[in-house]
């Protein structure tokens, strides 16, 4: 494709991205007035966006198998099309519940676009040049993390809107997107032979992370942590996974693909993606609540105080995207983002109610240069191994494990948050002769509690948010190791891997010191019979 054709198929792509991400940052910055609004809980709070993560976990791969076998452009309009749908349905919701429900049909959507721009992308450009074409991505990624909350906080804060249009207001580019790429992206459907989905995998994955994650949000508030609900909802959950693992070692097609995740690069990425999403989603998606209820602001105040930590994301992904094109090589990057990440959430662990903003916005700068360091550039560090026809399944492979790392660390801090938050506030209550905690700390509502009230609350929450991202730079750490024990390799120019690129990369690390590299073609086929090396292979 030349670059004219690239960058119109690309243009429906990002708005396709767009759609998917400035959903979900427009609600991020509202939902403390959603949840308000719906007389919803913490744990409530946490679910609305635990659900949706949780289904697109579930239903990434199964959307990258399905590119393997269907049309790319049929499989992304689908998907476009379970979005929106599941877009309207939450914004008619009527009690938190429901709107819980919503998010997790929208997530199979959310899914579908995760894995499949990735793919699609995969299979019109090379490694090598795309990471030129990755700043982009991380423009558009900026663009919908700003421009989201913004707009959400907007939307909120205008009475004749409402909570409502912040689901609505997606509808209208998704058509736009659907629109576009009907016109100007046509790829060729190049299927596999006897494929099979392997549904029972992922419904197995899906069921036991579930019940694992039903036990985190529940235990030492509900039920204690040595209980035979524990026992019972823990044992269950592990039960299913270690059947979801011995179904995946016995199917032809797994969900989880054995012989991908065998490979160094691959598993090393998945660990960092793993680190990543947990640390990355169980973060960020906190601080439109540590700036709305820690620190009074409104939601469109909120919205702007979210701005450094997306401009480093633009910066970061374009800066970072250029420059692996031009040398082709892709861990040093990676490396450097994991670092900067974590001293992000390092910085972060500090904050309370009365923290300095400018020290607050120089630690989530960081993390955001973090984050458009390294997301993108994992998903590209495993393509680049893989051959096209199995693009679709390593590609989901990875974004399968961050969007699980980010179900996870939801979940998980969400409930330290919660606990933290319950018993911070019950202190503060108890020392102002208050003795009903409880009722103040199971309700986001704020302004239907009295004055005072409001103030311990907001104490609270801006006071127990450091502990969450001490959390997630303990657990951003893991993707700093996993980073450093990547292996260091070029990106290559082709869309496809062929038998001249592995050999003459081969011939080209062994013999480095002493051959000229303008004679590894013929040294390689030299030593490679005849018929294995095509003349034309070692032409490209």
């Amino acid at each position: 494709m030349t670059h004219r054709q690239i960058m119109e198929a690309l243009s429906g792509l990002l708005l396709v991205l767009f759609v998917a991400m400035a959903s979900s940052t427009i609600v991020s910055t509202a939902l403390p007035k959603i949840i308000g609004a719906l007389d919803g809980s913490q744990s409530q709070y946490t679910w609305v966006v635990t659900a949706s993560l949780l289904t697109a976990t579930a239903s990434t791969p199964i959307w990258g198998k399905l590119a393997d076998l269907y049309s790319k452009k049929l499989l992304v309009q689908i998907s476009i099309v379970v979005f929106v749908l599941g877009s309207i349905v939450a914004g008619m919701s009527q009690t938190a519940g429901q709107l819980i429900a919503a998010r997790a049909f929208q997530g199979l959507g959310m899914g579908g676009v995760q894995a499949l721009v990735q793919v699609t992308i995969a299979a019109m450009i090379p490694p090598r040049e795309r990471g030129r074409y990755n700043g982009y991505l991380g423009g558009v990624m900026a663009l919908a993390t700003v421009g989201g909350p913004l707009l959400g906080g907007l939307i909120v804060d205008t009475s004749w809107l409402g909570w409502r249009w912040c689901f609505y207001i997606g509808v209208p580019i998704a058509v736009i997107a659907l629109v576009v790429l009907q016109k100007t992206l046509n790829l060729a459907v190049i299927r596999r032979e006897n494929v099979k989905v392997d549904y029972v995998g992922a419904a197995l994955i899906a069921l036991g992370v579930s019940t694992l994650l039903i036990w985190v949000s529940f235990v030492d508030s509900s039920f204690a942590w040595l209980s035979w609900q524990t026992y019972a909802m823990v044992g269950a959950g592990l039960g299913i996974l270690a059947l979801a693992v011995w179904v995946e070692t016995r199917v032809a097609e797994p969900v989880v693909p054995i012989q991908i995740v065998k490979q160094r690069t691959t598993a090393l990425s998945i660990i960092a993606s793993l680190a990543v999403g947990m640390a990355m989603f169980g973060g960020s998606v906190f601080l439109g609540q540590y700036f709305q209820i820690g620190r009074g602001y409104s939601p469109t105040e909120a919205g702007l105080l979210t701005i450094p930590m997306m401009a480093g994301v633009l910066l970061s992904s374009t800066v970072a995207g250029r420059l692996i094109s031009i040398s082709g090589r892709i861990k040093p990057y990676i490396v450097a983002g994991t670092l900067i990440l974590v001293g992000g959430f390092a910085g972060l662990s500090f904050l309370d109610h009365d923290t300095s903003l400018w020290y607050v916005g120089g630690a989530m700068a960081l993390v955001g240069i973090g984050v458009g360091m390294t997301m993108q550039n994992l998903v590209l560090a495993v393509q680049n191994t893989v051959a096209l026809k199995d693009i679709g399944a390593a590609s989901a492979t990875v974004a399968f494990f961050r969007s699980l790392g980010g179900t996870i660390g939801v979940s998980v801090l969400g409930a330290v948050l919660a606990h933290r938050v319950t018993d911070n506030l019950t202190h503060e209550l108890a020392a102002a002769g208050v003795q009903s905690g409880g009722s103040a700390a199971s309700s986001l509502n704020l302004s239907a509690l009295p004055a005072a009230i409001q103030h311990l609350v907001r104490v609270a929450y801006g006071d127990a948010t450091g502990h969450i991202f001490l959390i997630s730079a303990v657990i951003a750490v893991v993707g700093v190791i996993a980073a450093l024990l990547m292996k260091p390799a070029a990106l290559r120019s082709t869309v496809d891997l062929t038998t001249a690129d592995v050999t003459t990369a081969n011939v080209a690390t062994a013999d480095l010191a002493t051959t000229d590299l303008a004679t590894a073609p013929q040294q390689a086929s030299a030593d490679e019979d005849e018929d294995a090396i095509p003349a034309e292979a070692l032409a490209r």
